[in-house]
């Protein structure tokens, strides 16, 4: 199994490196190893019949990875990421082989927004406070690709005194920043300043990520971008939002406002009718289904809770369906953050 593995993750570096490759069959051959090794995905597929088309592989629901461990190889599993979610919930656990292929799928997706390379400013807990975050994870997968990164939240999780510092001296000194965090961080870091206003230097961005589900603090993404410009003087075209889950490797991004999110090659989206499970036509709404090649050691099909418009090219994110429990990567650095 890790000789197959190895052979596959080598395949898929490359991939992810830039050699051209058909994702079709290269998914269908990733699916194959996963129904082979993946001992609780192997009883999912039981009843189904082998796809012959990369579309046709049963995906499981995003819930599966609170009830299994969903792994090819769960005595070598090297890294585990866990959803965040309220006391007494069961969260969800996405097991890894080893987070090579996670790192550099991160590298890859952040790589092809061909951005300018500037500090980071981060806006969540460190690893070392939060080991099983697969945000914060990946905000250290970043930092080779920025000149510097400042962690600007403490080990109890409120906002480090130095970043008040970094934004003074941005400002001072002309020096273009990035940073990154959470929708209810940057909620959070514009009620901390208060009365308090940063003009940014140009070519200054940020990037946001994840919803306001279950913190009772809902505003809408308009609002939530004006306050961008009113505390930071960045314009929407300068904030980034980066769609990503606990149980993928790989990330949707989008810029601005009122454009649809998109992805790297080797990670697809459809959107589906979720009574009759077909395609949705461009400018329809239903149910976001994934495939991510990166997720070689786990599940690399996943029907996400998130509703979803099928757009011409990529999709444009509605939200959590209704009916699904809040929780979300944004949640637990919130919590944190709420203790200053």
């Amino acid at each position: 199994m890790l000789a197959e593995y190895q052979r596959l993750e080598s395949e898929l570096l490359a991939f992810l490196r830039g050699e051209p490759r058909d994702f079709g069959p290269l998914a269908l051959e990733v699916h194959r190893f996963q129904r082979r090794w993946n001992q609780p995905f192997a009883n999912f597929c039981a009843t189904r019949p082998e796809p012959a088309d990369w579309r046709e592989i049963p995906a499981v629901p995003q819930s599966a990875f609170k009830h299994f461990t969903l792994s090819v190889a769960p005595d070598a599993v090297t890294k585990v990421f866990e959803t965040s979610g309220t006391t007494g919930e069961v969260r969800g656990r996405h097991a890894m082989v080893n987070p090579d292929l996670y790192d550099e799928a991160v590298r890859a997706g952040w790589s092809r927004l061909a951005l300018p390379r500037r500090r980071h400013v981060v806006l969540v807990p460190h690893p070392t406070t939060t080991p099983n975050s697969s945000l914060s994870h990946m905000m250290r997968a970043l930092e080779p690709m920025a000149p510097e990164t400042v962690w600007a939240v403490d080990a109890d999780g409120g906002f480090s005194a130095t970043l008040l510092g970094v934004l003074e001296r941005a400002e001072a000194s002309g020096e273009a920043i990035a940073i990154l965090g959470t929708a209810l961080a940057f909620l959070n870091l514009f009620e901390h300043l208060d009365q308090r206003r940063f003009r940014l230097p140009a070519g200054s961005y940020a990037l946001e990520t994840g919803g306001f589900k279950g913190s009772g603090r809902d505003i809408e993404k308009r609002e939530l971008y004006q306050r961008f410009g009113d505390f930071l003087d960045l314009a929407p075209d300068a904030v980034f939002n980066e769609y990503g889950m606990t149980e993928l490797s790989s990330q949707f991004y989008t810029r601005g406002l009122g454009r649809p999110h998109g992805g790297p090659p080797w990670l697809r989206a459809v959107v589906l009718d979720p009574e009759s499970g077909a395609e949705v036509a461009v400018g329809e709404t239903g149910v976001l289904r994934l495939y991510d090649l990166a997720n070689l050691g786990s599940v690399l099909a996943i029907e996400t809770q998130d509703l979803a418009i099928r757009r011409e090219e990529g999709f444009e994110l509605l939200g959590r369906d209704p009916g699904a429990l809040p929780r979300g990567c944004s949640r637990s650095a919130d919590e944190l953050l709420r203790r200053q």
